[in-house]
């Protein structure tokens, strides 16, 4: 007796809906869909586009050589914040995970007061709370205030990320440390925390990124940074579309070259696993 033949079965909405093409022509659609009404609108009031100017606010060629534009050196500064906020946002995440799980009634209510305190504190109330409340009696600048609101905030978000991580590791490693004699700080330092870092990197990936966006906000106290600069660059030249559309294709690209990279980083590290 012969089997019927069978049929592939039609791909669900969701399956489609997450394959790489159709998710790229979604989003390049909702590009375009945005840039051409934002193209329309300025049409509509006469606006005088002059993309021309734009190239050297990200370099130019003097007598004296090659020169960086504001757009680059911007750039460069929001990267820096970025990377200093995350530096002491993943510490300070990882102190207050390990104080949620230490066992320690203390502990786990500094732990749990810190977390509930950052998660129902806008980020902007948080920034003037360090720069106009804090800065004065700790004599913070602007740049250390930024980075430590960012960090903060952050890193109520990271302990979170850490706390997973380590509860997504088997408890029978926690068991086979034990059973070689190992402390509980050897057995996170050996066993527990190397094995919860590809249950992390991804929420890890997602939160670099979401901190590097957020650090926008410090431009509303005058950091220097790429939001603050696109800011000032307006003011001088009135170029309010041509310079949105840049400072955001740069946080763009950014965010990609970002997600790309840890993307090929957790398929290398799951190979060696």
């Amino acid at each position: 007796m012969t089997r019927p033949s069978q049929r592939p079965r039609p791909r669900s909405i969701s399956t489609l809906m997450n394959s790489v093409p159709v998710s790229v022509a979604l989003y390049m659609g909702i590009v375009g869909g945005i840039v051409w009404l934002a193209y329309t609108g300025a049409q509509n009031m006469g606006y005088n586009w002059q993309w021309y100017r734009i190239p050297q606010y990200f370099y130019s060629l003097t007598d004296d050589g090659f020169q960086w534009g504001e757009i680059s050196i911007g750039l460069v500064k929001t990267l820096q914040l970025s990377l200093t906020a995350f530096v002491f946002a993943t510490i300070l995440g990882l102190i207050v995970a390990l104080l949620r799980m230490s066992g320690l009634i203390i502990g786990k209510a500094v732990a749990i007061g810190f977390l509930e305190f950052i998660r129902n504190m806008p980020i902007l109330v948080l920034l003037y709370l360090f720069y106009y409340v804090l800065g004065p009696i700790f004599d913070l600048n602007r740049y250390t205030a930024s980075v430590l609101c960012l960090a903060v905030f952050h890193a109520a978000l990271i302990s979170e990320i850490f706390r997973a991580g380590i509860e997504a590791v088997p408890k029978g490693q926690w068991e086979g440390a034990t059973s070689i004699g190992m402390s509980k700080g050897q057995a996170y330092r050996y066993i527990i925390l190397p094995q919860s870092v590809k249950f992390m990197l991804p929420p890890m990936t997602g939160e670099v990124i979401h901190l590097i966006k957020s650090s926008a906000i410090v431009s509303v106290i005058a950091v220097a940074e790429l939001t603050t600069i696109g800011r000032n660059i307006i003011s001088d030249t009135y170029m309010s579309f041509e310079i949105w559309f840049t400072i955001a294709a740069v946080y763009m690209v950014v965010t990609l070259i970002l997600s790309i990279g840890v993307s090929r980083l957790e398929k290398r590290y799951a190979l060696q696993n």
